[in-house]
C-alpha cells in the first residue's frame, strides 16, 4: 500500500468528526482498543495541564531530563510551522516516513467512526512512542484535562498543573472554579501532583480533588518557592535550596514555570546540574521569541522585532510586564486573533506599553477575527488602531511612522506559525 505524505492524511482526518472540538474521550477509548492500547505501554509519564506556562515548563523539563541523559518523548500542540512538532520520539523530531505511517494506520483502523482531528492525531502520537524506546514521556493536555484525548494514561509517574485563568468558556466553564475542576481532572488516585502558582478559587478545587483521590502534592507557596534574588533563581523546597541562573526563556513569568519544572524534577530525582540544564537550556519558539533574521525583520531594518503566541488576558498581562521591562522604546503591536478569544482582556494590559496597533486577520484561519474587528476592540480599550491587509504592510506602515520601533507581533499562536514559516 502506497502511504500519502502526512499533509495529505491529516487534512483527511479533518472531515471524520464535522466538530473541531468535542469533548469526550468514547471515541479515544475505542480507537485506542483498537489499536492494541498503545496507552498502556507508554514510558513513565509526565501529564500536563494549566492555562498558561504548560509549553514552557514541559520545554524545561525536557532540557532537564536530556540533560541528565534520559531519552524523552513529548507530546505538545498546537504545532507553528509544521504538524511533526507535535510528536517528538526519544529526543527528535518524529520523521515524515514514521508520521505518515502511524497517521495512516490509525485512519484505516478507525474507518469512518466519527472522530476529531486531535483525537485521532493524539492516538497516532500514543502508538509511536509507545513503540519507540524512551524513559520518560511528556505529555502536554490540550484543552481542558478531564475529557482531553491525552487523558487515557491509567496512572503516569507524575501529573502537573501550571496556573489557571479563565479561557475556552465556551468547553470549560465560565467561572474559575469550573476550569480548575476540569483540568484537575487529569490527577489519578495515588499519583503525586506538582501545582504551580493558582488564584485562590482555583486552588481550593484542586486541593479538594487531589485530597479526595489520595494524591499527594507539592504546592507552590507551601511545599515549594521559587523567586528572583539578585539576578539569580532561587528555589526552594524540602530537599533544600537550589541557586541558579535565571531562565533564558524570557518574561518574568518564566521565573514561575520555571519553579514547577524544577519542583518536578527534583521529584523526579535529578541532580542539580539537570534542574540548571532545565531553565537554561530549554527552547520555546514564538513565547517572547526576538527575531533577528530572515525577511521580516527586513522589511524593518532599524526596528526591534518580536513576536508571542499567547492569547488570553493572563499572556497580555505576561506581555505587557516583559515589555515594561525592557529599555524605553516606542512600542507597536501587530495583533492578530481568534473570535473565540477574550479580546478586550488580552489587549487592556498592554495600553500601558503600546500606544499604537495594527489589525490584521489570520490567513486560512476560519475562526479568525477581522481585521477591523479586531481594530474596533482595540480602539475600545485606547488604542491608535489601525487595521491592515497584512503583517508585511503593517511593518511597512510602521517602519515609515517609526523606523526604530520595538515592534510585537502577537494574539494567536496561529499567527505565530504563520509567521515563522512566512521568516524562513
Amino acid at each position: 500500500m502506497t502511504i500519502d505524505h502526512s499533509d495529505a492524511i491529516l487534512t483527511r482526518m479533518m472531515a471524520l468528526h464535522p466538530k473541531v472540538i468535542d469533548l469526550t474521550l468514547d471515541r479515544v477509548w475505542r480507537l485506542l482498543d483498537r489499536l492494541g492500547n498503545p496507552q498502556e505501554r507508554l514510558p513513565p509519564v509526565v501529564h500536563i495541564a494549566g492555562t498558561n506556562g504548560k509549553g514552557s515548563t514541559l520545554a524545561m523539563i525536557r532540557a532537564g531530563l536530556e540533560a541528565a541523559e534520559k531519552r524523552v518523548h513529548a507530546y505538545t500542540s498546537p504545532h507553528l510551522a509544521r504538524f511533526h512538532e507535535r510528536i517528538r520520539l526519544a529526543g527528535a523530531l518524529i520523521g515524515e516516513t514514521e508520521l505518515s505511517q502511524r497517521l495512516e494506520d490509525c485512519y484505516q483502523t478507525n474507518g469512518a467512526d466519527p472522530i476529531t482531528y486531535f483525537e485521532i492525531t493524539t492516538c497516532a502520537a500514543l502508538k509511536a512512542m509507545a513503540e519507540c524506546p524512551a524513559d520518560f514521556t511528556l505529555l502536554e493536555v490540550g484543552l481542558g484535562g478531564r475529557l482531553d484525548a491525552t487523558n487515557v494514561i491509567a496512572k503516569p509517574k507524575l501529573s502537573i498543573i501550571t496556573p489557571i485563568s479563565i479561557d475556552h468558556q465556551q468547553f470549560l466553564g465560565d467561572t474559575l472554579p469550573e476550569i480548575a475542576a476540569e483540568k484537575a481532572g487529569i490527577i489519578k488516585p495515588g499519583v503525586p501532583v506538582i501545582i504551580g502558582p493558582q488564584q485562590e478559587a482555583a486552588l481550593e478545587v484542586i486541593e479538594a480533588h487531589a485530597q479526595q483521590l489520595h494524591a499527594p502534592m507539592q504546592v507552590y507557596g507551601q511545599h515549594w518557592h521559587v523567586s528572583e534574588e539578585r539576578g539569580r533563581l532561587i528555589f526552594q523546597d524540602e530537599c533544600g535550596l537550589l541557586d541558579l541562573p535565571l531562565p533564558n526563556l524570557p518574561g518574568a513569568h518564566q521565573i514561575q514555570n520555571a519553579g514547577t519544572a524544577l519542583a518536578a524534577l527534583r521529584h523526579l530525582e535529578l541532580q542539580e546540574s539537570a534542574c540548571e540544564a532545565a531553565i537554561t537550556q530549554a527552547q520555546w519558539p514564538a513565547r517572547l521569541q526576538r527575531l533577528r533574521e530572515g525577511p521580516l525583520p527586513a522589511l524593518a531594518p532599524g526596528a526591534e522585532l518580536w513576536l508571542d503566541g499567547g492569547h488570553n488576558p493572563a499572556a497580555g498581562d505576561a506581555l505587557a510586564q516583559f515589555l515594561a521591562s525592557l529599555p524605553k522604546r516606542p512600542t507597536y503591536l501587530i495583533c492578530g486573533m481568534l473570535n473565540t478569544k477574550d479580546i478586550s482582556g488580552y489587549l487592556s494590559p498592554l495600553r500601558a506599553v503600546s500606544e499604537t496597533l495594527f489589525s490584521v486577520s489570520i490567513p486560512n484561519e476560519v475562526n479568525t477575527l477581522s481585521a477591523d474587528d479586531t481594530a474596533r476592540n482595540a480602539a475600545a480599550v485606547g488604542f491608535d488602531a489601525h487595521s491592515a491587509q497584512t503583517v508585511d504592510a503593517a511593518l511597512h506602515a510602521i517602519s515609515v511612522q517609526a523606523p526604530h520601533a520595538r515592534i510585537v507581533i502577537c494574539g494567536s499562536l496561529y499567527l505565530a506559525g504563520m509567521i515563522l514559516r512566512q521568516n524562513g
